[in-house]
């Protein structure tokens, strides 16, 4: 598009602008093709679509969206509810593609109850509304398997799929099957139940679908006591089994408070990239959760939660068909619903509904983001490398991380080890180990120096790609010496960071920036676990080079005293007597089998010639 062509389409667009009214409505956003890639709501039409075009508007996203608009149109309704629930229809019907994405729940399944003569009862997940009733989606899907069983041993609904039909019954083409003769069905198809008790069956069921259970509870106990009084024992026996068994899941539901009588809870839980809202939905009907639910819905532009949750409200109630005429929401809403009220509850049953309601927001965060990182493992890697880079405020993200730590025994054989971590796994091909070459004597802070001096000047000459942090195995010292070399000797631009242990040698914080400061990260989280890690890895690999430099000095050591005898005879010796005590204890006669006379006779003078001479004193 041209310049030209560019301000032509925007004056066209400001023309429309000024011309709406400033009335409550819907507006949409047409590309070139004339298709409608953005649906909104207004309190003020007028208001709302001309902030789109106003200069200072600096979000990249809506940017994007204002230069794919080529017309607009609106919708005037009367009130603010008419309006949410126009965009609602419409983005139903269109699905543009600049509005917040609803991520269905078609995976999760529902409870249907069919149309038919005698009503079936049974999960799918498959919506066919010709088909029957259908109550859910259920994202807990023991809820309602229990649901199911309940209503399974409450009221026998029938589970064969035969299109009974009342010509069928009274001509007796059916059968009675295993269900009717183990008592798990009262087989309707041959008139062992009729269709008018079958049906109040079905009917008290729906009601317990709806969350209705202690209504349900207090009619069948109403109905027991009129049958024992009319001495129906058997038909009162019937009804008390049913009502024990329904008075026993209400004990076992969640139930809040008997006052809460009908209310809907919303609360909305993003994920760290900001891309996703979780929103979840409770219904309390009676003081008891009957329902709870969380949605999935994936931005498309900057939109703030209120604005999601706006949206999703009517769209979630209608899925629900809920009249509730109280609804909590975790902050006051810019819209106003003619139905029902919003409430933002500070403290009591309702603040506790609200507070459940966020920690299942929140569940279903962490379990989806886990499901996510199983599916894809180097998500949970650049989920951590963000954090890290959050929590020390780097220009970079934290790709390759390299942690140092030294090992000696009173100066004696001190070596060092560099552990290289790549997108949070170890890398074991860029490991190195030093042995410490220029100080004598144990000074860590000297060792630490000339090792990562060594490392950082080779990498520098050979021009290999540089860490984008460095860790210490240590606190403010160990930081200072390696900025010391790192900043002030090379003047490279490494950030460094300090993993410090507390008095029982249990790393306890993580110190970053100078002078080092604390920075604030959980020692239970995921993140700090992590670096931990790479801690406990370093200081294996080091006391591991370490402890495989010294138990060769020692092996070898008296070995290597003995005129010759060259390195495989010394090899070949370790292999089959083990140590150089079993050499030094061996007799001759076994030394001559293992490696020949002449070598044996040099070996076993050199042990015997030894101790003869401590015993004269030689020595």
């Amino acid at each position: 598009m041209t310049k030209e062509e560019n301000e032509k389409r925007l004056a066209h667009l400001k023309g429309i602008v000024l011309s709406l009214p400033e009335k409550p409505g819907s507006y949409q956003f047409y590309d070139e093709d004339h298709n409608i890639i953005y649906v909104g709501k207004a309190k003020n039409l007028k208001n709302r679509v001309s902030s789109y075009f106003h200069k200072e508007v600096d979000r990249y996203k809506t940017k994007v969206l204002v230069s794919k608009i080529f017309d607009i149109s609106y919708t005037v309704v009367n009130t603010e509810e008419d309006a949410l629930l126009l965009e609602n229809g419409l983005i139903k019907k269109y699905n543009p593609r600049y509005n917040v994405l609803l991520k269905d729940g078609k995976t999760y399944p529902s409870i249907c109850v069919t149309n038919e003569l005698f009503p079936r009862i049974f999960k799918t997940r498959t919506i066919n509304k010709r088909m029957g009733t259908y109550y859910g989606p259920y994202s807990h899907v023991p809820t309602m398997v229990a649901l199911l069983e309940l209503i399974a041993k409450t009221y026998k609904p029938r589970t064969c799929r035969f299109p009974i039909t009342r010509e069928g019954i009274e001509m007796g083409r059916y059968k009675a099957c295993l269900e009717y003769h183990i008592h798990n069905c009262d087989a309707p198809c041959i008139g062992k139940q009729s269709w008018e008790n079958y049906q109040e069956n079905i009917k008290q069921a729906r009601e317990i679908l709806k969350g209705n259970t202690r209504e349900v509870c207090k009619v069948l106990y109403e109905e027991m006591l009129k049958k024992a009084e009319e001495l129906k024992f058997e038909e009162a026996d019937t009804l008390k089994k049913r009502y024990l068994l329904l008075d026993n899941y209400c004990a076992k539901s969640e139930v809040v408070s008997f006052s809460i009588a009908d209310v809907d809870v919303f609360s909305i839980t993003d994920d760290e990239f900001n891309r996703t809202a979780f929103i979840n939905y409770i219904h309390v009907k009676n003081g008891t959760v009957n329902q709870s639910f969380t949605f999935e819905y994936k931005r498309k532009l900057e939109e703030s939660e209120k604005d999601i949750l706006a949206s999703a409200i009517p769209e979630i109630r209608e899925r629900f068909n809920s009249k509730a005429k109280e609804i909590i929401v975790p902050f006051e809403m810019e819209w106003a619903m003619r139905e029902a009220v919003f409430i933002v509850p500070q403290r009591g049953d309702k603040r506790r509904l609200l507070e459940l309601s966020e920690m299942n927001g929140k569940q279903y965060k962490f379990d989806r983001l886990k499901q996510n990182e199983k599916l894809n493992p180097e998500q949970k890697a650049v989920r951590l490398m963000k954090e890290l880079q959050t929590k020390l405020q780097m220009e970079r993200l934290p790709y390759q991380i390299e942690c140092f730590d030294n090992s000696n025994i009173s100066g004696t054989d001190a070596v060092a080890g560099c552990v290289v971590f790549k997108g949070m796994k170890p890398s074991k091909k860029d490991y190195r180990k030093y042995n410490i070459k220029t100080v004598n004597g144990p000074d860590d802070y000297a060792s630490m120096k000339e090792v990562v001096r060594r490392r950082y000047m080779r990498m520098i000459d050979e021009e290999t790609p540089l860490p984008d942090l460095i860790i210490t195995d240590g606190g403010k010292g160990q930081m200072g010496v390696v900025r010391e070399v790192v900043v002030e000797e090379l003047h490279l631009d490494i950030p460094i960071a300090g993993l410090a242990k507390d008095d029982r040698h249990r790393t306890n914080e993580l110190l970053y920036g100078w002078p080092p400061q604390v920075v604030g990260l959980d020692v239970k989280s995921e993140l700090f676990h992590v670096l931990s890690r790479i801690q406990d890895e370093v200081h294996r690999y080091a006391i591991s080079f370490h402890r495989d430099k010294r138990s060769k000095h020692a092996l070898h050591s008296e070995l290597d005293e003995i005129k010759g005898i060259g390195p495989k005879t010394k090899e070949l010796l370790l292999k089959k007597l083990k140590s150089v005590k079993q050499i030094k204890e061996a007799s001759l006669q076994l030394l001559i089998e293992l490696i020949g006379k002449a070598k044996a006779q040099i070996v076993f003078n050199h042990w015997h010639e030894k101790d003869n001479k401590e015993e004269d004193g030689l020595y």
